[in-house]
């Protein structure tokens, strides 16, 4: 798994990872062992269960599903443990790469963790961004559970959860996080999360943004950019040449076998008589009159009951 294919790390970089990562991992462990047993340590340290995947098993696992979206019960079966520790793990190394912040390019060593950090970057560096927001479907809420109808998104008709990225005008990741149910517009999370505010502190920061951002467009028409809205009636269709479809009668192939073919085409099998259905004639009892067997006296009147009886 520490192969560059699946981690996506060269060998240097995937160390260099794991020695930054380590002593945070063992600060929070401690920490929660603190918590639960309310003092100080009664035994000696290592004493006690050891776990399944070391630190740098976890780190490659979480790697790992992260890239290739393998699912947990085959990195089980790789690593010969349950689903439910591969769950465990990467549930517990994801905040740490999280917590790490976001690259930026052609800047080693500078991280960006917050917005702040974002738009005090794109002033500095007079970098245009790059606003929008994806959505990733997510299970299902528990039924009568409070707030079940705000996952569903009103775009993918699923029950998914909204997460706004920011990008730079080459389209590489600066931040990524607003995260929210997915019936939220993607304007609503802009505003709940400071955005629209970080615009408004830093006036000289462009952005670009698509059509569901046009209020904040509005709102800072020297700032935001957003596309122009079409006239109503008036939608903009692509070129004639990608639209346009030609109809050409495809030439019979082999006509004459064709033609033979259906000649020779045996004809149809004959449906099997339907002799369990009641004749249409039969279907009801003539007015003033019972069925058949209930009154032998009347039974007689009716020859064609008695046949259909028989």
């Amino acid at each position: 798994m520490s192969h560059r294919a699946f981690c996506g790390l060269s060998a240097q970089h995937l160390g260099e990872l794991i020695a930054e990562l380590a002593p945070r991992w063992d600060a929070r462990c401690e920490s929660g062992r603190q918590q639960r047993r309310n003092g100080a340590r009664r035994r000696k340290a290592g004493a006690g269960p050891k776990y399944e995947l070391v630190f740098t098993d976890r780190v490659l696992v979480t790697l790992v599903h992260l890239r290739t979206g393998l699912t947990r019960e085959a990195l089980g079966v790789i690593y010969e443990v349950g689903s439910s520790t591969i769950g465990r793990a990467i549930g517990e190394i994801r905040p740490l790469l999280a917590a790490r912040g976001f690259a930026v390019p052609d800047r080693p060593g500078i991280r960006l963790r917050t917005l702040d950090d974002v738009f005090a970057y794109a002033t500095a560096e007079n970098i245009t961004l790059r606003i929008d927001g994806t959505e990733t479907q997510v299970r299902r809420p528990k039924a009568h559970s409070p707030g079940r109808r705000a996952f569903v998104s009103g775009k993918r008709k699923q029950n998914t959860i909204k997460t706004t990225t920011i990008s730079d005008h080459q389209g590489r990741t600066l931040w990524s996080g607003a995260v929210r149910p997915g019936r939220m517009h993607d304007q609503t999370a802009v505003r709940t999360e400071g955005i629209a505010e970080r615009f408004r502190m830093h006036p000289t920061v462009k952005a670009e943004v698509d059509d569901g951002y046009r209020g904040l467009a509005n709102e800072f028409p020297d700032q935001v950019s957003a596309p122009p809205k079409e006239a109503e009636g008036h939608r903009q269709r692509a070129p004639y040449s990608t639209v346009r479809m030609v109809r050409v009668a495809t030439p019979a192939i082999f006509s004459s076998d064709l033609c033979r073919a259906r000649q020779r085409r045996t004809p149809p099998v004959a449906p099997t008589a339907a002799v369990h259905r009641t004749p249409r004639d039969l279907r009801r009892d003539p007015p003033g009159h019972r069925r058949p067997g209930l009154r032998p006296g009347r039974s007689a009147r009716h020859p064609a009951q008695a046949e259909h009886r028989t």
